[in-house]
């Protein structure tokens, strides 16, 4: 099929709007996707191709927040390596299991998260204490919401961020910043698989990538200025729109 500039531009705008949102809050699938369905592209090629263009949204916004040293890049490794490693795992087992069961619970605990935020006034406001080593984090949280973007994705910015607050004691905004360079590695790992398995469209995932691209530095420059006062209600926004979305699907 051939796409004209009128669907690509929009595409391209659709994908900066969504790179902002995603590096803020998580969520930009919440848009992009229904944009690849909605000019007429198949299901699997629409959920391969928009991990191909977020891979270079949540890439780009990962360097300026390492530059920006929100990010410690030698305490992640261990955390990028099995968020890699589990969203390999969840891609393949989505093409051995059915997610049907998933889809029901998600949208809950989605909701869970937005209220968590909305009634819990300080969260994120200021470091707290550790509840689990960075070592523990990264064999148990990284690699299960690792697993769970590579298999059904909805709400895995989100998952990160709330992780790191509550396990790990992060602020919002270094929250916001480590989920940026795990969203990476799940999304490249992903990205890799369906090049495999999937049906790729490669014009349109560069086109949306450069979108992404800008959107993220946009995003990325927002979190660092505004910080809690922003992320915070578009994190609950985000949550409970994409709880919706899965709820009526």
């Amino acid at each position: 099929m051939e796409y004209g500039f009128d669907i690509l531009a929009i595409l391209f705008l659709v994908a900066i709007i969504a790179g902002i949102i995603d590096t803020i809050a998580g969520g930009g699938g919440l848009i992009t996707i229904p944009a690849l369905l909605s000019v007429g592209i198949a299901p699997t090629a629409a959920l391969a191709t928009n991990k191909m263009q977020s891979t270079f949204g949540t890439f780009t916004a990962s360097i300026y927040f390492i530059r920006k040293k929100l990010i410690n890049i030698n305490e992640m490794k261990l955390m990028i390596f099995l968020a890699f490693i589990g969203s390999i795992l969840g891609s393949w087992a989505i093409v051995q299991i059915d997610p049907s069961l998933l889809k029901i619970v998600i949208p809950f605990l989605l909701i869970a998260i937005g209220l968590y935020f909305l009634f819990s006034k300080s969260v994120g406001d200021v470091k707290k204490v550790k509840r689990m080593s960075i070592i523990a984090f990264s064999f148990i949280i990284a690699t299960i919401i690792g697993f769970y973007d590579g298999f059904l994705g909805p709400g895995t910015g989100s998952f990160f961020a709330i992780a790191f607050i509550y396990f790990l004691g992060y602020t919002i905004q270094e929250a916001t910043a480590n989920t940026k360079i795990l969203n990476f590695a799940t999304n490249l790992a992903s990205f890799l698989f369906f090049i495999y398995y999937g049906e790729i469209i490669i014009i349109i995932g560069l086109i949306m990538g450069i979108g992404q691209i800008i959107g993220a530095i946009i995003g990325a420059k927002l979190v660092i200025l505004k910080g809690q006062k922003l992320i915070r209600p578009l994190v609950i926004f985000i949550s409970f729109a994409m709880s919706i979305k899965l709820l009526i699907n």
